[in-house]
């Protein structure tokens, strides 16, 4: 015979029956959501790939460069790999490769940036060539870029003959180029005020710097190059031009200014 006893026996057990169902499906549904997860997922072509963007060089073509298709993944995709062959491009500075678990992959680059301007001869003809800070050419002729060298220092004095992307400018000149980059970053208005930097090669090793400075007939000798300098140098051009304005040469070499006359100079 049914009683109250038997039927409040009955309901704990269909109540305990109930939850174990649940929590066998949730163990199930979690169950599939880690195979898909970990086992699925990441085999599966990237769902999102994030590219920073790089000058000259499209974002198609910095894939195929990367070797990411299509049909890459975070299994298939050697990151190491896709960094290195990106950091073999002339244009790019750095570059880093990163795999987001599962399916995202991002691309982060730093173009080269251009510290001054050179001319060489390539095929016979004259052709301006951008090198960044660490002399490496990356940029032969303004390539849709027409005034890519406006701001831009002008360097001559480089003996530079048949020049192709990727070309590294001998050492000695790094730290004249390092210093170009600072002063374009921090004071471009002193760049501004040179019209052209001449490397001056000695007979044995070194070099010193004659500078042209705009709107000017005189020429300034140095033995470096650096911002307290060159802020010093073009103001002593303006006061001794407005002084002697038959000045041809001014040399700072020695740490003390002196001068030459044009009726008595030679270069």
């Amino acid at each position: 015979m049914y009683t109250e006893e038997a039927a409040a026996q009955a309901a704990p057990s269909r109540l305990e029956k109930g939850l174990k169902w649940f929590i066998l499906a949730a163990c199930i549904a979690v169950g599939a959501e880690l195979v898909w997860l970990l086992g699925i997922t990441p085999f599966m072509p990237f769902s999102k790939v994030n590219v920073s963007a790089a000058e000259g060089l499209s974002r198609e073509s910095l894939l195929a460069y990367a070797g990411v298709s299509s049909q890459s993944s975070f299994i298939s995709l050697n990151a190491r790999t896709s960094e290195k062959a990106l950091r073999a491009l002339p244009q790019i500075e750095s570059a880093f490769v990163f795999k987001h678990f599962p399916d995202k992959l991002e691309i982060v680059l730093k173009g080269r940036e251009a510290a001054a301007v050179a001319f060489a001869s390539l095929k016979g003809k004259m052709v301006p060539v951008f090198f960044d800070s660490h002399g490496i050419i990356f940029r032969i002729g303004h390539e849709g870029k027409a005034d890519a060298s406006a701001e831009l220092p002008v360097i001559s004095g480089l003996v530079i003959e048949e020049p192709y992307p990727g070309m590294r400018l001998p050492a000695m000149f790094n730290s004249l180029f390092q210093q170009l980059d600072t002063l374009r970053i921090k004071t471009p208005e002193l760049l501004a005020a040179v019209s052209e930097i001449k490397i001056n090669r000695k007979s044995f090793d070194g070099f010193d710097l004659i500078l042209y400075p705009i709107h000017k007939q005189i020429r300034v000798r140095l033995s470096e190059l650096n911002q307290d300098l060159l802020r010093y140098t073009l103001l002593m051009a303006d006061v001794l031009a407005a002084r002697e304005p038959g000045i041809n040469f001014i040399d700072f070499r020695s740490g003390m200014a002196s001068y030459t006359l044009k009726e008595a100079s030679s270069e």
